[in-house]
């Protein structure tokens, strides 16, 4: 399992509003600060405000032009021309007007927030000392070291902070990973310990009913066939003795097989074990309701493999109806016709798109188990298909042709 570091970060967009919206406050102080104590000359303060409002139109759309990188990935050529490109707006409007000063703190902020820390630093260093420049510039009457200490107090105590937050998330990512890879590597060591002692359960199983067997069949008919001569009565009673050995050793066979079906078909039909499982599953998510349409002299008993493939499909499908698609009600239908044989699992959650391909190690994102239905389906000799939309709910249909010979019996 791989996390996915495109997916937004809501801290990260608040952070980003936070600094948006100060910008735009700042900027709207420096415009009210213009127009009530700016220059007597109404053309000049005319081209100021326009630039001003460039400035601010600048800073905003680059917001959804250039977008900021995530965390860890270089700044884009787009992403760095647009932050000079504010920057040398702000260098023009502190020229010719004070009020801009401040404006520099959003600024600030974003590039230490968004850039690399070898970039972020430096830029931050200049910042401040051009906010540092500006101040005792306009400054009346005498030195006030404040001008010059405010700034880069607060300069400095930004970027500390900020640089530690970067470098604690940079560690608790590398620790996330980390994580992330100790827990794929236990699951793949917990499956691979699960399929070497299923191997052995079912070597198990095979020595003790075929091999067996076999070997007990064999003998019997070698020594049938030494007497079979010399003592007929002898060699017929070891061929009927091989005979009872080979129908115990096929009971067992069938136990065997009967073993590695679903539970629910064990002693149930297939139309007992789906309405128990919708009763089951009704009771611990969305409430789901079982019809069955069988029409008169529909097919008799199906082949294990089909009834155990309807039964894992509607399985899979109510699983992802509770589990994936917030579904408050699913309907379950049998349909058993003299040519096919059809269950139908419509719910009402959110859907999904199908053209939207899969993402990279996130395969239940898209269908949620739709790859093992369709194997199951297709092993059974039927299809499966998907109808879906965001917001309009899913309808799983798997379809299994039937020879008409089959046909006999209604199902209860």
């Amino acid at each position: 399992m791989e996390r996915d570091d495109t997916e937004p970060d809501p801290d990260a967009r608040w952070l980003t509003a936070a600094l948006d919206i100060a910008f735009l406050l700042l900027l709207g102080g420096a415009i009210v600060r213009l127009l009530t104590h700016g220059p007597a000359d109404d053309v000049r303060t005319a081209w100021i405000l326009g630039l001003f409002l460039a400035f601010g139109a600048l800073y905003l759309l680059g917001r959804l032009t250039a977008p900021a990188p995530h965390h860890g990935e270089r700044p884009t050529v787009a992403h760095l021309l647009w932050l000079g490109a504010v920057l040398a707006f702000w260098l023009v409007l502190l020229a010719l007007e004070p009020s801009a000063t401040w404006c520099t703190m959003p600024l600030l902020f974003t590039g230490l927030h968004r850039l690399p820390v070898r970039l972020a630093v430096p830029l931050a260093t200049v910042l401040v000392l051009l906010v540092v420049v500006s101040e005792v510039r306009i400054a009346s009457g005498g030195f006030n070291p404040n001008l010059v200490i405010a700034p880069v107090a607060l300069g400095t105590v930004a970027t500390a902070v900020l640089v530690h937050g970067r470098r604690l998330i940079s560690r608790q990512r590398l620790l996330i990973d980390d994580l992330v890879r100790a827990r794929g590597e236990l699951a793949a060591s917990e499956r691979h310990a699960g399929i070497l002692a299923e191997r052995q359960r079912l070597s198990a199983e095979i020595h003790d009913i075929l091999a067996q067997s076999l070997s007990s069949q064999q003998m019997l008919l070698q020594a049938a066939q030494r007497h079979w001569h010399a003592a007929p009565d002898t060699a017929h009673t070891h061929v009927r003795d091989a005979a009872t050995t080979a129908d115990r050793a096929l009971a067992e066979v069938r136990r065997f097989v009967r073993d590695l079906a679903p539970l629910d078909l064990a002693e149930n039909s297939l139309v007992q074990a789906l309405r128990a499982l919708a009763e089951r599953d009704g009771a611990h998510g969305p409430a789901v309701e079982f019809r069955l349409d069988a029409a008169p002299g529909g097919p008799g008993p199906l082949p294990g493999p089909v009834e155990a493939a309807l039964l894992r499909v509607t399985q899979q499908a109510l699983t992802n109806a509770r589990q994936h698609a917030g579904a408050t009600r699913a309907v379950v239908t049998l349909t058993c016709l003299e040519d096919r044989i059809t269950v139908d699992i419509a719910d009402d959650g959110c859907g999904f798109d199908l053209r939207r391909p899969p993402r990279r190690g996130r395969t239940a994102d898209r269908g949620h188990g739709l790859p093992v239905m369709r194997m199951r389906a297709r092993e059974a000799g039927g299809s499966l298909t998907v109808e879906s939309a965001p917001g309009e709910g899913t309808v799983v249909t798997m379809a299994v042709p039937l020879a008409t010979g089959n046909a006999g019996r209604e199902m209860p």
